[in-house]
């Protein structure tokens, strides 16, 4: 027969009102700051646009690292989701392929933290982030090789790595020329059409990074 837990033990278990409303308010005005200053924002800003101190801030998130992390995890998530999106309500694969780099940069552009920091997951994949990306881009890549659309011997490498390479336009030019990028992705989706049919470079990744056809996976 199981022996209920003292109240008092419950109750410590179960977190109180008032400390999800704090770290709710962490969470939102982080995301807030993050957006706008980027990851190098002090946390005192954080604190203060929460509304609370440092020392609630701290039990929520001990390290500034933990805070970043949860804020990027959900906002990255949340950006994917809306490009994802874009790309299924677009019909035609090709406006598909344009209105999911059409999204994914515009919210790109919108977040510092983000944009200081998506470069770096294609060398350490966040599978939260990077993974929900790579998901849609294989779909957008089928889509649009079924129709004869895309360059022959495009792949989702490909797509996802030009993502990465206008997102390191944006953040370059947020400042100085900050639509410049919307140029480079039309030039760079019109080198993907299927009327471009010289064949592309050779991968040249080391052999450490190719799959090993004879080794069965785990």
């Amino acid at each position: 027969m199981a022996v209920a837990e003292p109240e008092s033990i419950t109750r410590r278990r179960t977190p109180r009102a008032d400390a999800i409303r704090n770290r709710d308010a962490i969470v939102e005005a982080a995301a807030e700051v993050l957006a706008e200053q980027g990851a190098a924002v002090d946390v005192r800003e954080i604190a203060r646009r929460s509304g609370v101190g440092m020392g609630t801030l701290y039990r929520h998130f001990p390290k500034k690292e933990d805070l970043v992390h949860t804020v990027l995890r959900r906002d990255f998530s949340k950006w994917a989701e809306s490009a994802r999106q874009a790309a299924i309500d677009a019909e035609d694969p090709w406006a598909a392929l344009t209105d999911f780099y059409q999204q994914a940069l515009t919210g790109y552009a919108r977040h510092r933290a983000i944009m200081e920091n998506f470069a770096l997951t294609w060398s350490v994949p966040d599978l939260e982030g990077i993974h929900q990306l790579r998901l849609v881009i294989e779909q957008l890549c089928a889509r649009a090789d079924a129709k004869g659309l895309l360059r022959p011997g495009v792949t989702t490498d490909d797509l996802l790595l030009l993502l990465v390479s206008l997102g390191h336009a944006v953040q370059i030019t947020a400042e100085c020329r900050p639509q410049m990028w919307n140029r480079l992705l039309r030039i760079s989706l019109d080198g993907l059409r299927a009327d471009h049919r010289e064949p592309l470079p050779a991968d040249t990744a080391p052999d450490s990074h190719r799959p090993n056809p004879e080794q069965k996976p785990r």
